[in-house]
């Protein structure tokens, strides 16, 4: 069953460099005309059945949702109010840039429903955030901070970057010191990876990118788990830490393999077995909408062996684990009769380990976890 909503909204005034998800420019194009195309694959999805009942998140990524107008992100509400029912205890999240969030975005964005707020502040070092493309500075995450708890935004998370472009440790170190005067509840922190058609693979291609050591990336999350520990900021997940209760509700919904609907341009959803992307390019997005169809562009049924390779790699992120009763009710069969010789290797290197009822990274294991999660590829 559908648990929970994801909305992609491609637009952006500044393109980052390092950034390969699906976005266009903000100025000249059709941005009314999409929130309607929005409203009208909901609608879809309504009819299918798919939101007969009330759903527990909803989040709003892009792109950037906040480079909407206000009346626009009211236009975007209204259709989300309309088509999707909403649990009491919803958690709904809106990714925000700080230099484009407004009072006004805030209000419109808080009575509308959201509750919690995203903020891509990636480093508080002002000359690393030209060098992303960033547009903005300190003080605007100062104001941002500032004006959101004053409209009423209690549930606030930032975005971090680390082992960026000639980055030091003592800028990570920095960084990291004046994210946390800001008492945030949650944080979420990435390592740079560079991905095909962004500015910074071009840049590397042409060998013109001063790109940090595997070693100084591994000592800057080390860095940042001891000092997220220190503040009682728990890790939950591989790049992200809370303090309790505070946890990132929709993306636990990836991580423990539910099913999701996604809406927009480019999203990825998953439902009724069947993981499907929609087409990103915004006219072949928007005409089969016109026509009273779903934009598909790719459908997968997921088959059993494939499941439980999911099952596995997205639940190894969470620092919890994956459970092994609920592996075996799921799936009809024990953890160790699919991934036995698997889970001792690993064990045997120090990556992983049993406790209770979970299996779950070591320490260790989570500065390797790409390599672990690989090894969970059944075919």
């Amino acid at each position: 069953m559908v648990k929970g909503l994801y909305i992609h909204i491609p637009f952006c005034h500044q393109i980052c460099f390092y950034c390969d998800f699906n976005k266009v420019y903000f100025k000249d194009q059709p941005v009314d005309a999409y929130i309607d195309s929005v409203g009208k694959e909901l609608a879809l999805w309504k009819e299918q059945g798919a939101l007969d009942h009330p759903l527990e998140t909803i989040f709003l990524g892009g792109g950037t949702p906040t480079s909407l107008t206000p009346v626009q992100l009211e236009k975007l509400l209204a259709h989300i109010h309309r088509y999707v029912p909403m649990a009491a205890n919803l958690e709904w999240t809106s990714e925000a840039n700080p230099d484009e969030l407004t009072q006004d975005k805030m209000q419109v964005l808080f009575d509308g429903g959201v509750n919690r707020l995203s903020m891509g502040v990636q480093s508080f070092d002002e000359d690393l955030l030209k060098r992303l493309g960033r547009t903005h500075s300190n003080s605007d995450v100062t104001r941002a901070v500032n004006a959101a708890r004053k409209v009423g935004f209690k549930n606030l998370s930032f975005d971090l970057m680390y082992g960026l472009p000639g980055q030091t440790m003592q800028q990570w170190d920095d960084t990291l010191e004046r994210a946390f005067a800001f008492d945030m509840p949650h944080f979420s922190a990435y390592s740079l990876i560079i991905e095909p058609k962004t500015v910074f693979y071009n840049l590397m291609t042409k060998g013109k990118l001063n790109t940090v050591t595997e070693d100084l990336e591994a000592d800057m999350y080390d860095k940042l788990m001891n000092e997220m520990d220190k503040r009682g900021l728990k890790q939950y997940e591989i790049s992200n830490f809370a303090r309790p209760g505070h946890e990132s509700r929709h993306n636990l919904l990836y991580w423990d393999n539910v099913e999701y609907i996604g809406v927009g341009a480019g999203a990825h959803g998953y439902v009724d077995g069947i993981r499907y992307s929609n087409a990103g390019p915004l006219k072949k997005y928007m005409s089969p909408l016109d026509a009273g169809e779903r934009p598909i562009l790719s459908t997968h049924q997921v088959p059993l062996h494939e499941k439980m390779e999911e099952e596995m790699f997205l639940g190894l992120r969470k620092t919890g684990g994956v459970s092994l009763s609920h592996f075996q009710i799921k799936f009809q069969k024990p953890i160790q009769d699919v991934y036995g010789d698997i889970l001792k290797k690993e064990i045997a290197k120090g990556n992983l380990e049993v406790a209770s009822d979970f299996v779950r990274l070591t320490r260790k294991g989570r500065f390797v976890g790409n390599e672990v999660f690989e090894q969970f590829l059944l075919a």
